[in-house]
């Protein structure tokens, strides 16, 4: 790999930098493993989509899933955005940051009572239904408050995003969204239940995706439902094309041209007289991911017969892309030596499991106890962090030029614990 995923990554005499602060001097104070963010990718990321849609009626909602720090949120929540959640928790975390509960889109396939309950007590922008269960069961919730529950309904239009089997979600074989060829019956439904306001209208086809033309098609789809829906007397204040924008983890990787893809799509909407209509989106991926690293340390060179390993602290507990879906990460040395050759190694975490692995085949020069930089760790790392094998979770760090910022602190080996209890204590 050559390239740096933004420009707030770069070497400056042989030390790789986040904005105006050393990694290797991050990792020396704060330790490792350790994720760091940089507040002006962020924001850049952020902005890209508020550019292109300054002259439409939109609303940006960052997906929580990707990475849910209050930090971030809070940073996210002043520069406009509104926010994607599938859990009352995620609510529930966008709340504590300062979000807007009103700009909040609700989605995801098990809502529970509780969960719809606390949603509709804090009046969300809507909910993106899944099935008729669920549009049931908010109805009746909705009925025992006495409120009415704004609701869009997730189509899944069975479009192929050409993405990894496990993060693609617009399949018919998918749990996600409403069966295209059911969804103006359930739309019919829903406009005769007395305690349910169809506001809009949403797709979700999966992640990492890197081709316009399943995005398009699948916007086809769903315009020609709006159109249904006028003929039914269902009128829509708002379409959500959700996200699923991928970014480049290797060199080979495409990706999307932005504006082209959205003003596409409002030509799309023009053409067809639904120009009215506010555009929405669900970013997640494309808003964290380059904006993140994950720092590490080497703590062992095994050789053997068949490979070299470079044992680090970190793993798959706190990055569990490549062991979940053999995803590719880039990997840079945090200070490039020019004392040993290059050699290749398998990159590994001290995890007891064979699938604890963090990069393969990759060319280092690097000796036991320097610091190693994974890249785009922004997105699907901190969040899906885990505590197997007695691990604390890492801290993270927010960076804004030369100042640094503990966004979350480092777990303690006690605090593991902090909440179970011994059989004969009480």
């Amino acid at each position: 790999m050559t390239h740096m995923p933004c420009p707030q990554y770069r070497y400056e005499n042989d030390e790789l930098m986040c904005e105006k602060v050393s990694l290797s001097a991050l990792a020396k104070e704060f330790g490792t493993p350790l994720y760091v963010y940089s507040k002006s990718a962020l924001l850049d990321a952020f902005n890209v989509y508020q550019t292109i849609l300054q002259d439409t009626p939109h609303l940006v909602c960052y997906a929580l899933k990707a990475n849910a720090n209050l930090a971030i949120i809070e940073l996210l929540a002043q520069a406009g955005a509104g926010f994607d959640i599938v859990s009352g928790g995620e609510l529930a975390r966008v709340l504590a940051a300062g979000g807007n509960p009103h700009k909040v889109i609700y989605s995801g396939v098990g809502k529970t009572v509780k969960e719809i309950a606390f949603a509709l007590e804090q009046e969300i922008h809507c909910f993106n239904v899944e099935s008729i269960p669920e549009l049931d069961r908010i109805q009746s919730v909705a009925a025992s408050m006495d409120k009415v529950a704004p609701i869009s309904v997730r189509i899944n239009p069975n479009v192929d995003a050409k993405t990894h089997p496990y993060i693609s979600t617009g399949l018919k074989n998918n749990k996600f969204g409403v069966a295209y060829e059911d969804s103006i019956e359930l739309y019919k439904k829903a406009q005769a239940l007395p305690n349910i306001r169809i506001v809009g209208i949403d797709c979700h086809i999966g992640s990492q995706i890197t081709q316009a033309s399943p995005y398009l098609d699948a916007a086809d789809k769903i315009l020609d439902l709006v159109e249904q829906l006028r003929v039914e007397g269902i009128e829509l204040q708002h379409i959500d094309f959700g996200g699923g924008i991928g970014v480049r983890y290797e060199d080979r990787d495409t990706l999307i041209d932005m504006e082209h893809l959205i003003l596409s799509l409002k030509e799309k909407l023009h053409t067809r007289g639904l120009g009215h209509l506010t555009m929405i989106f669900e970013p997640g991926r494309s808003i964290v991911a380059n904006a993140g690293c994950l720092l590490m340390q080497a703590q062992y060179i095994k050789k053997t017969e068949v490979k070299n390993f470079l044992i680090t602290d970190a793993s798959m507990a706190e990055m569990a892309r490549p062991a979940l879906y053999e995803a590719w990460m880039p990997v840079y040395e945090t200070s490039k030596r020019s004392d040993c050759e290059p050699q290749t190694y398998e990159i590994v975490g001290p995890v007891c499991e064979s699938s604890d692995w963090l990069a393969k085949d990759r060319q280092l020069a690097v000796e036991v106890g320097d610091y190693l930089a994974m890249m785009v760790a922004g997105a699907y790392g901190m969040s899906m962090a885990s505590n197997y094998n007695a691990r604390p979770r890492p801290a993270e760090i927010m960076i804004d030029e030369q100042a640094t910022h503990v966004i979350r602190e480092r777990e303690t080996i006690e605090s593991l614990w902090c909440n179970e209890r011994l059989l004969g204590k009480r």
